[in-house]
């Protein structure tokens, strides 16, 4: 079982009790109702899927009902830290080494590769 931390009840409880809310820190145009049909779809439905950390939004719903922020590794599914919703968004220097950089394969995930698909020298 998965817990996440709640920073509003200060408490780690089963994921059961939250759900996920997408992407955190999304900035809302200044004027919404002047923009175009093409930024508006850029803004409101098209999202990045990295592979790696990444910062979302998360609502406790059986518990305080508050929504708050994680940083979460999509691999793993590991969450290195929740904030409250408005705190600014942590350096990923400080959450992990390397997590600004994307995650690439490591040389020995590269050499099985290669090898299961007849490349290996």
């Amino acid at each position: 079982m998965l817990l996440i931390y709640c920073p509003y009840c200060e408490e780690e409880r089963s994921e059961l009790e939250f759900r996920n809310a997408g992407d955190a820190h999304i900035v809302r145009p200044a004027n919404i109702a002047g923009i175009s049909d093409e930024e508006f779809e850029e803004y409101f439905f098209l999202r990045d899927n990295p592979k790696g950390l990444i910062f979302e939004r998360w609502r406790h719903i059986h518990g305080c009902g508050r929504f708050f922020n994680a940083a979460r590794d999509t691999v793993s599914d590991h969450f290195y830290r929740t904030y409250k919703a408005g705190e600014p968004k942590p350096d990923p220097s400080t959450l992990l080494p390397g997590a600004s950089e994307p995650i690439a394969p490591s040389q020995s995930e590269q050499e099985q590769t290669a090898q299961k698909e007849g490349f290996a020298e």
